[in-house]
């Protein structure tokens, strides 16, 4: 009898130590569920680009719109110095799926004229942060670097533009989107008769001209912004440098566009650059989006 009770004694201890460590659903079942979850959540990556290639930089502009922006280039008369400027230069890279850039250059009897593209693909090595939200990172830091307004604040005419004679003229009658003139009935730019005659659609400055000066872009890509920057009026030729950077997804491009005339004292028209780097623009965001 005694041997018998000891037996069942160790056999209720054993029952309850097990109930112990295998608990209920209210004592740890339903903890131990949860747990995973949780750090499935906590470490779950962040959605990646849409990108994951760059375009061959070089071979994005086309041969018209090089002839547009360059027009020095049809002015080359040794054939093989003319194909190497129309194909471009190709910017060192060491990891062609990350940023490649192509740049071009002529000079004509009017001015020097050069151009530039790069496409930056962002990739995030945040897991909590995507490429998209990574790119939208740089992008905003570009923009303010520029001194660009965020969009909604308005835009700006930079100093340099505003101090030149040149650039408010070409201003003056120019609308909001950058394109100016006196438009008649046919869409053509009719004759600059300068501030007073602004049109009454342009975005006019505080001065009345129309501001074509650093701004937000709509409409292109997810996002993009313009600057115009002019060298300082003087003896020499003031060289314009109109950039223009967009964004679509993980993918962040930049064009360079930049004048210089060949007569001391003369500026290249801003609005016409800018319409030309605009267009550029439109035309590669359109590609990437396919």
């Amino acid at each position: 009898m005694p041997r018998k009770a000891y037996t069942i004694g160790t056999a209720a201890l054993l029952a309850a130590v097990l109930a112990g460590c295998s608990g209920g659903p209210s004592e740890g079942g339903q903890a131990n569920d949860s747990k995973p979850g949780a750090a499935d959540a906590t470490t779950a990556e962040a959605e990646p680009g849409r990108y994951r290639t760059l375009p061959e930089p070089c071979g994005a502009v086309g041969e018209g719109t090089l002839e547009r922006m360059l027009p020095g280039l049809k002015q080359i008369t040794d054939a093989r110095k003319r194909e190497a400027a129309y194909e471009g230069t190709s910017d060192l890279s060491y990891d062609l799926d990350r940023q490649v850039g192509c740049h071009w250059q002529a000079g004509s009897r009017d001015a020097t004229d050069s151009l530039s593209l790069d496409f930056e693909r962002v990739v995030s090595y945040e897991p909590e942060v995507g490429d998209d939200a990574k790119a939208g990172e740089i992008f905003t830091d570009l923009r303010e670097e520029a001194g660009v307004p965020a969009p909604g604040a308005g835009s700006s005419t930079t100093p340099d533009d505003a101090a030149s004679p040149s650039a408010s003229a070409s201003g003056a009658d120019a609308t909001a989107d950058g394109k100016g003139g006196t438009a008649g009935a046919d869409g053509a730019a009719g004759e600059d008769t300068g501030p007073a005659s602004g049109s009454p659609e342009g975005s006019a400055g505080t001065d009345g001209t129309a501001d074509l000066g650093p701004r937000s872009l709509e409409e292109l890509g997810d996002e993009a912004f313009l600057d115009d920057s002019l060298g300082a009026a003087g003896t020499t030729a003031s060289e314009r440098t109109v950039t223009v950077v967009f964004r679509t997804s993980n993918v962040i491009v930049k064009i360079v566009y930049t004048s210089r005339p060949t007569l001391a004292g003369e500026t290249t028209d801003g609005e016409e650059m800018q319409d030309r780097a605009r267009e550029l623009a439109a035309a590669l965001a359109e590609e990437l989006v396919g």
